[in-house]
């Protein structure tokens, strides 16, 4: 289970980027807007975030930028966390050096988060073998046939992994990046960070990565506005029937298109909101587990207990006395 930061316990604030040349700028901006703006509750930003250039020379990125920064690999040596945003080639050979700090800051606790490609830099560490991970779906193929001792997960977000947290192309870094934030600081922190980048503050790491197929958005047939009923009523008991009824689709269309638009069934999507609510009651609130099994949808602590065990591999108090607010 990945360990957090609760708010009593101090931990390494420091965070370094990594730019490299030819960098990708929206993996880069990504993992800048998220941990480097200030906290709108706080003013001041909840990392001290730090730039570091992977490699000594002209540092270039797309669309003729040409980028500056204050130190290079010698940052990572305190550095908490490290963000890998992208890499410019994947069948480049990644310089000693930078793999050396890598492992290094490893070692001694340092967590490491990639973006899109920047899961093969640190593929090519080691410190994946034996581990799941995943990467654009467009190059999951190549991950695993290069490191077939990591297991990859070729269709989700992100995958956290406690220490070390891959996800895959684009938007879902900001997923990764959110998500990061909800483990050092709740949810709380979390939702503030999403509101301020205009972004859902959550996506469970399991969701699919891509839309094989559009859903309609022709009035009355889009699935958001049921979905956005479930996310704020989770203890809603309705049947598949009644959420095609709202949807306005038949039983069939419905299931297609929901799977088209979340990778996954009704019943296991809601579980997960299920989930996710509960984790956010059991970090907040010291409300009893029958009263949060109720609140949630389970129905009784027993269910919640059960869920909790099958899907997180804890149980709600563990849960409650590891990223509760003591």
């Amino acid at each position: 289970m990945p360990k957090s930061h609760p708010a009593s316990q101090p931990f390494n604030r420091s965070l370094v980027v990594l730019v490299y040349d030819q960098l990708c700028t929206f993996e880069f901006g990504t993992a800048i807007e998220a941990f480097g703006r200030d906290d709108p509750e706080l003013k001041r930003p909840l990392y001290e975030l730090r730039v570091a250039a992977a490699e000594p020379g002209p540092l270039r990125a797309f669309g003729g930028v040409q980028i500056t920064v204050e130190g290079g690999l010698e940052l990572l040596e305190r550095a908490g966390t490290i963000v890998i945003p992208g890499w410019r080639d994947l069948a480049e050979e990644v310089a000693p050096d930078l793999l050396q700090a890598l492992t290094a800051a490893s070692a001694r606790g340092c967590r490491i988060v990639t973006i899109c490609a920047g899961t093969f830099v640190l593929a090519a560490t080691g410190l994946l073998a034996g581990k799941r991970a995943t990467t654009h779906w467009h190059h999951h193929q190549a991950l695993a046939k290069a490191y077939p001792d990591i297991q990859v997960e070729p269709s989700v977000l992100y995958v956290d992994e406690g220490n070390i947290l891959t996800s895959a192309g684009c938007a879902s870094g900001l997923d990764a990046c959110l998500h990061l934030i909800r483990r050092d600081f709740g949810p709380d922190a979390a939702n503030r960070a999403a509101r301020r980048m205009v972004t859902p503050p959550h996506r469970l790491g399991c969701q699919a990565q891509y839309i094989e197929q559009p859903v309609t958005v022709r009035p009355g047939s889009s699935l958001a506005p049921l979905l956005d009923q479930l996310r704020a009523k989770p203890d809603s008991d309705l049947t598949i029937e009644q959420m095609a009824h709202a949807a306005h689709m038949s039983r069939r269309t419905f299931l297609r298109r929901f799977h088209d638009a979340t990778g996954t069934t009704p019943a296991d999507w809601l579980l997960g909101v299920r989930l996710e609510r509960a984790k956010a009651l059991l970090e907040t609130s010291s409300l009893s587990m029958p009263l949060i099994a109720e609140q949630c949808g389970f129905g009784t602590a027993a269910t919640l207990r059960h869920h909790f065990r099958t899907k997180l591999d804890s149980s709600p108090s563990c849960y409650r006395k590891q990223f509760g607010r003591a």
